[in-house]
C-alpha cells in the first residue's frame, strides 16, 4: 500500500499525520509513506526526523496572520503553481490513496487527487472547519472529523463523513510514574506544562513571566518556548536561586519528550489547536486554554467545547494577564478541581482515532500496482 500524506505548517497538521502513518505501518509493515508539504512550515525539519520522504510544493503551508495584500498575492500565485506540481507528484508516485490533514497545502493536493481520480480522505480537526478544508471538502472521496458538532454543516453532514476524533501520539509507551521521575518531579509536587503549540505564543509567555515567581512557589514549570528559548533562559537566570531549578524552559518537545511531558504534568497551559486539545484529553490532563484569536477564530470553538465538557478553564487572549493566569492556577491547585477536570478530559478522548482513520484509508485505497512503472524507482528517500 502506498500512501501520500499532505500536511504541514504547524504541529496541528503534522502530528496527527504522524500518528496515522505509524498506525498504517503497524497494520502493514510494507506500507510506503510519502509526505508532501510546503514552504514556511516546520515539516522540513520534523518529517525527516520521522523517516518519511518529503516533497515541498511552491505553496506555503503556513500563512502568517496579518500578511499584507502583496504577500497574499504571492501566496496565491504559488498556490496555482503547486497544482501542476501536485499532479506530477501523484502521477510519479502513483499512491493508492491520499490523506490530507488539512490546511493551505490541502488545496492543490486534493484538487490533484480529484483530477487524477486518486481516492482521498480529508481530515478536519477543528469544531469549525478551516477555510482551506471547506473549499476542497467536496473533492475528497471521504472525510473525517474530530468533533461530532462539525457534522452539523454541509458537506460534513453526509454519509461520507466519519466522526473519528483526532489522531494523537502513543501515550502507552511509558507510565506517569516513570515520566515524573525522568523530569525530576517529586512526590507531592505539581507540574505545569506550558506549551504554545508548535509556534511561539508571546501572550502566554508574557502572562507566565509576569506571574512566574509566585507560580513557582506552588508548581514546577516545564515551558516549551520555541524560538523564545534565549529569552526564557535569561528569565530563568534572573530567578532567585531557590526557584531556578523549578523552571525548565526548552525549545521544543519532540517525539518521546512530549509524551513524557503530557503524562507527567498535572495541568496544561496552552493554545486550543486540535492536537493540543486532543492530547490533553487523551492524557486526562486538565488545561487552562488561551485560544489563538486569529485564523478565523477556530481555536475559540475548540476551547469552548473542551471547557463545556468540564475539562478546563478558558481565558481569552486579550484577557491573559499575569493576574488572570494566577487565578486559574490557584483554582487547579486544589486536588478536587484537578480530579474532576481530568475525568472530564478523559470522557471526550478518542484514543482509537488513528486506527479509525487508517481503517478508512485501507478501505478506500485503490491499488495501482500495474500503473506504477518508473514510479517505483526512487520513491523512498526522495526529498525535493
Amino acid at each position: 500500500m502506498r500512501v501520500l500524506i499532505a500536511g504541514g505548517g504547524t504541529g496541528g497538521h503534522l502530528f496527527p499525520g504522524f500518528a496515522v502513518a505509524r498506525t498504517l505501518r503497524r497494520l502493514d509493515p510494507a506500507a510506503e509513506i510519502h509526505w508532501v508539504g510546503g514552504r514556511r512550515g516546520i515539516e522540513s525539519r520534523l518529517v525527516a526526523a520521522e523517516g518519511f520522504p518529503l516533497t515541498l510544493l511552491a505553496a506555503p503551508s503556513l500563512r502568517p496572520a496579518g500578511a499584507g495584500p502583496l504577500a497574499a498575492a504571492r501566496d496565491v500565485i504559488a498556490l496555482v503553481r503547486s497544482l501542476p506540481q501536485s499532479i506530477a507528484l501523484i502521477r510519479r508516485l502513483q499512491p493508492d490513496v491520499v490523506f490530507s490533514t488539512g490546511g493551505y497545502i490541502a488545496i492543490p493536493v486534493l484538487v490533484a487527487a480529484a483530477l487524477t481520480r486518486t481516492p482521498s480522505l480529508l481530515w478536519e480537526g477543528n469544531v469549525v472547519a478551516g477555510r482551506s478544508n471547506r473549499l476542497v471538502a467536496r473533492l475528497a472521496t471521504e472525510r473525517a472529523v474530530a468533533w461530532e458538532a462539525t457534522r452539523a454543516h454541509a458537506p460534513w453532514s453526509d454519509a461520507a463523513t466519519h466522526h473519528t476524533g483526532t489522531p494523537v501520539r502513543d501515550l502507552t509507551t511509558t507510565s506517569r510514574t516513570a515520566a515524573r521521575r525522568a523530569l525530576g518531579v517529586g512526590d507531592g509536587e505539581l507540574l505545569l506544562l506550558a506549551f504554545g503549540g508548535s509556534q511561539r505564543a508571546l501572550r502566554l509567555e508574557l502572562a507566565l513571566n509576569g506571574a512566574l515567581e509566585s507560580t513557582l512557589s506552588g508548581w514546577r514549570v516545564l515551558h516549551a518556548v520555541g524560538d523564545g528559548i534565549a529569552a526564557a533562559e535569561a528569565r530563568r537566570a534572573e530567578l532567585p536561586a531557590h526557584l531556578r531549578d523549578r523552571y525548565r524552559p526548552v525549545e521544543m518537545l519532540l517525539s518521546g519528550a512530549m509524551e513524557e511531558a503530557l503524562l507527567a504534568a498535572d495541568l496544561l497551559l496552552g493554545r486550543a489547536g486540535a492536537s493540543t486539545i486532543a492530547e490533553a484529553a487523551a492524557a486526562g490532563l486538565p488545561a487552562v486554554i488561551v485560544p489563538y484569536p486569529y485564523a478565523g477564530g477556530h481555536q475559540r470553538a475548540n476551547a469552548a467545547a473542551f471547557v463545556a465538557a468540564g475539562a478546563g478553564l478558558l481565558i481569552d487572549d486579550a484577557d491573559c494577564t499575569p493576574e488572570r493566569l494566577t487565578e486559574a492556577l490557584e483554582h487547579f491547585h486544589a486536588p478536587a478541581a484537578r480530579t474532576a477536570a481530568a475525568a472530564a478530559a478523559r470522557s471526550i478522548a478518542r484514543p482509537d482515532a488513528a486506527d479509525a482513520i487508517a481503517t478508512i484509508l485501507r478501505r478506500i485505497a485503490s491499488p495501482r500496482s500495474g500503473a506504477r512503472g518508473v514510479a517505483d524507482r526512487g520513491v523512498r528517500g526522495d526529498q525535493r
